[in-house]
């Protein structure tokens, strides 16, 4: 019996790996087109719907689904009102995965298929084509899936269910509470889904039990009501370090699941006869007559009618009340308050997801770090010009603050895009984590040319010499033109070539770097005139050296965002 088990167990780890396998796969071979569609067919409610079950059924996952808009959200692509309504549609697009098994694992015998799609998928996976490979991983993990099915009805078949008597007890037994039989097989059904993290394979577990005659169809529909809120728990615990959009769309995900779960337990033989009605299925009868071939298969058609109905009707209802959503969701969950305390905003610290979409979070921290970096720049222009010695020391603490965030966010940034690196990542995938890491060790230097014009003039500052009227008006020149620099190389990261001319950086870094030799040229002549003393003079080019060196750093983080070098 253990042994019996054990089989089942791996025959399911073999599905949830042939799902997980396929919507990785399709994801990498059509994730941007997926993106933009998410993106752009998200105008009113009924579109999100729409999109997010179109979406859901084609990668055949809610949770990448869900982690897809709430990175667009994240970016500003999505209102969360939007949002609510794509993880709306998501619900919807995850019943074909009920289906699916009903039809193929249930009802057809499809063995032969599946090492049919094995054999189809190896030229595809040894192509040098990434997208033609991606491919060949969706083939691969759509006859894992087959397989996992057909194993899974095999062995389950073979256990014999029906009559081993310390199970069909056990069902009686817990079927015999009235209502309270029903909440049982609930917060069963969503305490098996968290702990397994996969609502399809315990799908297919109350698909297999129903079949064979050992749990009865009310208990059956009971778990699925408890998976669907099982699968929002998941993505609720792991959002609890996630950033506050992430944890409201999670919220918004658990309260849709849960109203729709009430609603149904108030009318639920009610509900559950009308359902079975449309299969001539009558779910008082139980045991014996359950168990022949065309009512067992009738069955599984009964759970996934029943899921799709609980999300099309609990969607229909509640797609009206999502501004309503939003404002509750908005009211329990506060914005975190602005600080300049180091924290990650959007890259996720428990939730994670595929490894094509992290890099869009990934992108818009990298964006969110270059903003603190020009934040950063700006107290320099601030600190020039103090004169008070207590304000002095706490601007100059503030950006000693600021440049240890700053290599804290360089590690922190690395090393979430390292763990995306392990995942299964299409060519340009690498190239864009490539890139990314270049860009963060460029900003880095950025903000540490920053601390060494701070450091300058802090000890300009402690040797109670000054700069002259001249020296101020070239820094400021100079410093001026660094800003726009950095300006340009911040709009161009958020928005590419749409905001910036490319040309336009080149010119503004060839302007620093003639102005930066202009003034080097007049500090000697000036030292040697006796305009100012020579220590002042090392101050001085020491700092007109570090703002050209920040100008060498923002076309650096070009060249690695564009991919193109800029001729010197």
């Amino acid at each position: 019996m253990i042994f019996d088990i054990i089989k089942v167990i791996g025959c399911l780890a073999l599905l949830m790996f042939g799902m997980k396998t396929m919507s990785e796969g399709l994801q990498k071979f059509a994730g941007e087109s997926l993106r933009k569609v998410l993106g752009a067919m998200t105008n009113n409610r009924v579109a999100g719907v729409a999109t997010g079950a179109v979406v859901t059924a084609a990668v055949q996952s809610s949770t990448a689904t869900t982690l897809m808009t709430v990175s667009f959200v994240n970016a500003g692509l999505l209102t969360l009102l939007q949002a609510i309504s794509v993880i709306m549609g998501a619900n919807i697009g995850t019943t074909l995965t009920a289906w699916i098994m009903a039809i193929f694992g249930f009802s057809l015998d499809l063995s032969q298929l599946s090492w049919l799609l094995f054999a189809c998928a190896i030229p595809f996976i040894f192509s040098n084509s990434s997208s033609r490979k991606s491919f060949g991983e969706f083939l691969f993990g759509f006859a894992f899936m087959f397989l996992g099915l057909v194993t899974l009805r095999m062995h389950a078949s073979e256990m014999n269910l029906q009559d081993n008597d310390a199970v069909v007890n056990f069902f009686i037994a817990t079927g015999n509470w009235g209502f309270l039989s029903i909440l049982l097989y609930v917060i069963i059904g969503g305490m098996l889904t968290l702990c397994v993290q996969s609502s399809a394979a315990i799908m297919a577990i109350t698909m297999i039990l129903c079949g064979t005659g050992v749990l009865p169809i009310y208990q059956g529909i009971a778990l699925v009501m408890g998976e669907n809120i099982g699968t929002t728990l998941t993505s609720n615990i792991a959002a609890l370090s996630a950033n506050t959009q992430a944890r409201r769309a999670a919220l918004a995900h658990l309260l849709f699941n849960l109203f729709g779960v009430i609603w149904i337990l108030i009318i639920f033989k009610t509900f559950v006869r009308t359902v079975c009605g449309l299969w001539g299925v009558n779910p008082d009868e139980w045991g014996a007559a359950t168990r022949t071939g065309d009512i067992s298969t009738k069955l599984t058609y009964v759970l996934a009618t029943f899921h799709t109905a609980f999300n099309v009707i609990n969607t229909t209802i509640l797609i009206w009340f999502t501004p309503l959503i939003e404002k509750l969701v908005c009211h329990v969950i506060k914005p975190k308050e602005e600080d300049e305390d180091f924290r990650l905003r959007y890259v996720p610290n428990g939730l994670m997801s595929t490894s094509e979409l992290s890099i869009l979070e990934a992108r818009k921290e990298i964006n969110l770090y270059a903003e603190r970096t020009h934040k950063m720049y700006g107290f320099i222009g601030t600190l020039l010009y103090l004169k008070d010695e207590n304000e002095f020391s706490k601007l100059f603490s503030r950006i000693e603050k600021y440049e240890s965030i700053s290599d804290r966010m360089e590690v922190e940034i690395a090393n979430y895009l390292s763990k995306v690196s392990e995942g299964r990542l299409s060519a340009e995938g690498k190239l864009k984590i490539q890139a990314m890491l270049r860009e963060i060790s460029e900003l880095e230097s950025i903000c540490d040319s920053c601390y060494n014009l701070a450091r300058t003039l802090n000890r300009k500052f402690k040797g109670k010499e000054d700069f002259t009227e001249g020296q101020y008006g070239h820094i400021e020149h100079i410093m001026n033109l660094v800003d726009e620099h950095i300006r340009m190389m911040v709009s161009y990261l958020k928005d590419g070539a749409r905001a910036i001319d490319p040309n336009s950086i080149l010119n503004k870094e060839t302007e620093i770097n003639n102005y930066r030799t202009q003034l080097r040229d007049m500090n000697v002549q000036d030292v040697n005139d006796h305009k100012y003393p020579y220590q002042i003079g090392v101050y001085y080019i020491d700092m007109v050296g570090d703002f050209e060196k920040i100008g060498d750093y923002v076309i650096n983080v070009y060249e690695a965002r564009s991919g193109q070098k800029i001729p010197s």
